[in-house]
């Protein structure tokens, strides 16, 4: 055990774990798959924007692990929606067992119509959001759109499961919509020189010159798979991937990995909110 897992150990002995930004969980099929999760809210003055979902389902014979990362602009409300709505959505598709990739590309559409649908309710704000479905501890069907990221631990090498969508990178998208992508100096790339990143639940003011549609991607669990973690753009901006991967390696809870990776975060300097799951195969 680490010096970092032993202090957050002493920590929850002495403050108790009912901590509702920060916890953990296990399978039923398989004990050794673990997950846990921290959040930390950023220095802006706004309230959290980041939600999250981490936890394990019985659905008829099946086990699933539903796991995401919701990071919020504009307000919390779409987030907030999207956490208590999309796995529902996406697992009341008829063609989830059969088609799973189809599954959740259309229920992220129908998840973005009724958000746009429900913009008086909730705001014209959005959301990126990355998702990971754990299928029987064998299958993990990961997807995503904005800058929120899956990275996947393979004997110790990161892998990234999910798609950074840019602005930039889809700047000719963007243009055939009839938007624009801005590059002010000192400035990330912005569409309409407003929002950073190309792909979002929501924004319904440039939501003409967005796209809803997901990077969808099925990975096979094999021995070879250490850990999965999952984070917003709080994290990405200051570690690498491969610097996500190895800064936990050696952390055996799920739970103290998540938070060692949040506050690693912070003392690199990042201001946004931050958000992380951690899901342990091994």
């Amino acid at each position: 055990m680490t010096g970092r897992e032993i202090f957050h150990k002493m920590k929850e002995k002495v403050l108790g774990s009912s901590d509702p930004d920060s916890g953990k969980g296990k399978s039923k099929m398989k004990k050794n798959i673990t997950h846990g999760f921290h959040l930390v809210k950023g220095r802006s003055g706004h309230a959290m924007e980041d939600y999250l979902v981490a936890q394990f389902k019985q659905v008829d014979d099946n086990e699933l692990g539903l796991f995401a990362i919701f990071d919020g602009h504009s307000g919390h409300s779409v987030p907030d929606y999207l956490k208590s709505h999309l796995f529902d959505n996406i697992l009341k598709e008829p063609n989830f067992w059969t088609e799973p990739a189809e599954a959740v590309k259309r229920a992220y559409g129908i998840t973005d119509s009724t958000i746009l649908d429900k913009s008086g309710e909730l705001g014209r704000g959005g959301s990126t959001a990355v998702t990971a479905i754990l299928i029987n501890c064998q299958e993990l069907l990961v997807a995503n759109i904005g800058d929120s990221r899956a990275v996947l631990c393979k004997n110790g090498v990161a892998k990234q499961l999910s798609v950074d969508h840019e602005p930039s990178i889809e700047s000719e998208d963007i243009r055939n919509r009839g938007g624009f992508v801005s590059n002010f100096p000192g400035d990330v790339p912005r569409v309409d020189g407003q929002l950073a990143v190309s792909r979002a639940f929501g924004d319904k003011s440039l939501k003409i010159h967005l796209s809803s549609e997901p990077y969808v991607t099925l990975e096979m669990i094999e021995d070879d798979a250490e850990f999965l973690i999952l984070a917003s753009d709080g994290l990405w901006k200051v570690m690498s991937n491969q610097e996500a991967v190895s800064a936990i390696k050696d952390v055996k809870d799920a739970r103290s990995a998540a938070k060692v990776l949040t506050e690693e975060a912070k003392i690199r300097k990042s201001s946004d909110d931050i958000s992380c799951v951690v899901v342990k195969f091994q």
